[in-house]
């Protein structure tokens, strides 16, 4: 299942032209329970970029 999800992960990174880095953080902040609005306003650090 992990390798679907690094997958997936990959896919989004390249969709939206970003690191896939930056998407497994943003997996790991909803896995971790934060909402996409605090992830949005307080969080840019860990994901690098603003999301949108």
């Amino acid at each position: 299942m992990e390798a679907t999800l690094e997958k997936i992960a990959y896919r989004i990174a390249e969709e939206l032209n970003i690191k896939l880095v930056q998407v497994m953080k943003t997996i790991e902040l909803i896995d971790g329970g934060n909402t996409i609005p605090f992830i949005a306003r307080y969080r840019k650090e860990a994901t690098r970029r603003t999301l949108r």
